[in-house]
């Protein structure tokens, strides 16, 4: 099974041709610090063994310019696809997500809280927000949200309006699992498994955190897997963001799913990828 990653980042030294212009107003340590053009995660992801990538567009970086990751995927159709953001409630929302969607990106992101936005927004179940998700579920393209585990109760609110867009919720929200089995802590993120439109990230966030406390990646791994299934499943390695090479990163996530039967694994790493964006399976 061809390993696909859903979250490596790219971003480019030429500051003239891709101007910065962070959300938030401060940009990311990471993105200053290890400026990765596409090239570069290319060699990574031969390095790795991985085979194709969903780019998603730094948004601690270029705010809602998404021409770096659409010019990546443009130049390297066969082995990338896009994962853009834009400001959902601008007037022309609807239409800037048609555009983006032209040049070859074929999945949303909205940062909603993050390095560069370290609380929780809740712009996103704005009635203005509407149209957006409309347009989303007929077009089918899958949403993913970057934030926290106590904004989870107002994305029940917009996937119970709108119940045919496909979530996909980066790092598994940040839900604290260090309190161990049976995990009451995360209770906010299991209760989302009921929904079938949700996908879970798998990241270095959750894989190698600064800490386990009382879990392990076995127990609560699969307990996660357990409650949503490996098909709702799918790893991303954060690169360049999380430090380390593509085949340490790609390597920990392998040891950290090394209990799951090879079928679940073969979903976690690959397959379901294809699902959420099948354009990577041309």
């Amino acid at each position: 099974m061809p390993v696909i990653d859903i979250h490596p980042h790219i971003v480019s030294p030429d500051t003239k041709r891709y101007p910065l212009a962070p959300l938030g107003g401060t940009q990311s340590t990471w993105s200053s610090e290890r400026p990765t053009t596409y090239q570069t995660l290319l060699e990574a992801m031969d390095a790795a063994g991985v085979d194709k990538a969903a780019i998603v567009h730094s948004s601690t970086a270029y705010g809602y310019d998404n021409r770096y990751v659409a010019d990546a995927v443009a130049a390297v159709p066969s082995r990338f696809t896009g994962v853009y953001s834009i400001d959902l409630l601008a007037p022309d929302a609807v239409k800037t997500f048609d555009y983006w969607l032209g040049r070859g990106c074929t999945g949303m992101r909205l940062f909603t809280t993050g390095s560069t936005l370290p609380d929780q927004a809740t712009w996103f179940v704005d009635p203005r927000t509407y149209p957006f998700w409309e347009h989303a579920a007929a077009k089918s393209i899958p949403v993913c949200m970057q934030m926290k585990q106590e904004g989870l109760p107002l994305l029940r609110q917009i996937m119970d309006r709108f119940p045919k867009v496909t979530m996909v919720i980066d790092h598994l929200a940040r839900a604290p699992f260090e309190d161990g089995p049976p995990y009451k802590a995360a209770a906010e993120l299991f209760a989302l498994a009921k929904y079938p439109q949700v996908f879970l990230k798998i990241t270095p966030v959750n894989v190698t955190p600064k800490s386990w406390g009382k879990a392990t990646p076995e127990t609560f791994f699969a307990k996660v897997v357990d409650a949503f299934g490996a098909s709702r499943m799918a790893w991303g390695s954060n690169f360049p963001n999380s430090l380390g090479t593509l085949p340490e990163i790609l390597g920990a996530a392998r040891k950290a799913f090394a209990f799951a039967k090879s079928s679940d694994q073969d979903w976690i790493f690959g397959k379901t990828a294809l699902t959420l964006y099948p354009a990577l399976a041309k």
